[in-house]
This record gives structure tokens, C-alpha cells and sequence, in this order.
């Protein structure tokens, strides 16, 4: 009987995100595919270090083993040919991590593969691919390079977010940008009441939260994921959100209202595998600190 992926929180990510890949780029880039493939072939049993989104899937992997069950499943997406890719399927042995699927495209787009794999949230290190991808709809996000504390073993999977145009829509956002502090305080304190609507992020919230609900520890401790979100809003514009996620029925870990506050501080004392932000100011100032993702806004075009 065929099996399915509509049930679980499927992780898209390109082999460059999840090994260190820098250097093969880099052959492709200057000398061509030839080289490339030569270079991948003749080193296909050396193993490739960890790469900017590796320390976030491993500990999303970890909870199958923790939970008994299997919530999360890797699918590696590449734009290489099955001909050079066994050095990365060597090194996901190497690693013992539990990725079992993959998508190799040949140099062909990875967009048009997302929704058949039903794909929850893409991570790359191409802007284009992310993107396409937030483009058809799919969470995605641009990572940083890994700072030198990006592997360092946590006993809890910490993932931190922004709010508006990544947890939220960019609705409240797009006031802001357009008309200025005032506009969107006016805009939030009239709408306090009403529920954001849902941006990019809210589905892996949402499928995170469900995990924490629904997990069951012999040892009675909690459920070995924390969430924050660290927000640029301050009071007045705090309720709205406060009040979205009781609507949703989320209770997120630790929340931040920084009122404009650099966040990289917080965010270090919070020590998250991942942070997922839209403002590029923001993500450049964190990336030296944790691992970060930058979330593109959607654009207008082919797949609207």
C-alpha cells in the first residue's frame, strides 16, 4: 500500500543547506558541471561536514526516535543528477540521520517537486530556489552561513521566529513599510480584537505546537521543543498577537516584544537551532550569533 506524507511536517532541504558544500559551489561556479562532477565522483567516499541546516534537522529527526512515532520526515531536494549525488548519500549514512527520500532534479527547477512531496517548509542556500518556492506557496527561507556555535548539542529543539510576514501575513507589515509607525499602531489598536491571518511560518508552528501537545514522556518531563517569538512590536501592538494565538491555540515558549531593539542578544541568550526572520537587517545581525533563515515575501508572476 502506498504510503503518505499528508500527516507529517516535511522538511524540504537542498544538499548544500544540509552538508558543506562551499567548495564544490565553488568549482561549479568557476570551472563548470565537468569539473564539478569529476571533483564529486572522485571524492564520493569523502564525508562532507555539517552544512548550514544540518544541527536543525537532526534534532527535528530526533523527535521520531523521542515520540515513538513519526511526525517529521527530510526529503533532500538537489538540483544534482543521481551520477554525483552518492557522496551526499554517504554522508547522510555517516550521520545516522533518518532520510530515506530525495529529489534530483539535474539542474532542473525544485519548485514544481514541493507540492508532490508535500513539502511544509524548503531550506537552501540558492535564492532562487527559495525564491520559487515562496513563490507556489511553500514556507521556505534563505539560510546564513552557520556561526561557530551552530552545532553545539541542545537537549531541547529551540526554534525562534519573527512574527509579521513569517508566524503572521505581511498585512500589518506592508502598513508599516507604507505609512509609516503611527498607521500601523492606529491600524493594530483598532483591530485588537481580530486574529492576524496566518503567514508562511504558521503551518510549522502550528504542526510544532501539536507535537508539544501530544507528547508523552514516560518520565513525565515536557516535550523537548521550545518556541519563541521575537518581534519587533511593542505595546500597543502586543494584544493583537497575544490574542491571534489563543484563537490558535498556541502557546508559544518565550515571546519577546522588542519595540525595536536589535534582537542578536536575545536571540544568543535563547540559543535557537534556527531563527526565521524576513528582514534582511535583522537576519545579518543575528546570523553571526545563530543559525538563521531568511524569509523572502512573496512576489507577483507565474505562480500567483
Amino acid at each position: 500500500m502506498p504510503q503518505s506524507l499528508d500527516n507529517l511536517l516535511v522538511i524540504g532541504i537542498s544538499s548544500r543547506a544540509l552538508f558543506d558544500l562551499e567548495t564544490e559551489e565553488a568549482i561549479f561556479r568557476q570551472h563548470g558541471l565537468e569539473e564539478y562532477r569529476g571533483h564529486q565522483l572522485r571524492n564520493e567516499n569523502e564525508i562532507l561536514k555539517p552544512g548550514a541546516g544540518f544541527a536543525l534537522v537532526k534534532a527535528l529527526l530526533k523527535l521520531n526516535r523521542l515520540t515513538g512515532q513519526r511526525f517529521v520526515e527530510v526529503v533532500v531536494m538537489s538540483r544534482n543528477s543521481s551520477e554525483t549525488s552518492m557522496r551526499i548519500f554517504n554522508s547522510i549514512k555517516h550521520y545516522g540521520l533518518d532520510i530515506t527520500r530525495a529529489v534530483l532534479s539535474g539542474g532542473s527547477s525544485l519548485a514544481p517537486y514541493l507540492h508532490a512531496f508535500n513539502v511544509s517548509l524548503f531550506l537552501s542556500l540558492h535564492e532562487d530556489d527559495v525564491q520559487a518556492a515562496v513563490n507556489s506557496g511553500v514556507a521556505a527561507a534563505l539560510l546564513y552561513q552557520k556561526p561557530e556555535n551552530a552545532l553545539e548539542e541542545l537537549e531541547q529543539i529551540r526554534i525562534a521566529f519573527d512574527g509579521d510576514a513569517v508566524i503572521f501575513s505581511d498585512e500589518s507589515e506592508k502598513i508599516y513599510q507604507t505609512e509609516g509607525i503611527e498607521a500601523f499602531e492606529k491600524h493594530e489598536r483598532e483591530n485588537a480584537l481580530l486574529p492576524l491571518p496566518q503567514g508562511p511560518f504558521a503551518r510549522l508552528l502550528l504542526a510544532l505546537s501539536y507535537i508539544q501537545n501530544n507528547f508523552k514522556n514516560p518520565d513525565g518531563h515536557a516535550a523537548p521543543i521550545r518556541t519563541a517569538l521575537v518581534t519587533a512590536r511593542s505595546s500597543p501592538a502586543h494584544e493583537r498577537v497575544i490574542r491571534t494565538l489563543r484563537a490558535w491555540n498556541v502557546a508559544i515558549d518565550e515571546t519577546f516584544f522588542m519595540g525595536g531593539i536589535v534582537k542578536s542578544d536575545v536571540l544568543a541568550a535563547f540559543k535557537p537551532h534556527m531563527f526565521f526572520d524576513d528582514h534582511p537587517d535583522h537576519c545579518d545581525r543575528a546570523a553571526g550569533k545563530v543559525q538563521t533563515g531568511r524569509v523572502p515575501w512573496k512576489q507577483s508572476g507565474e505562480f500567483e
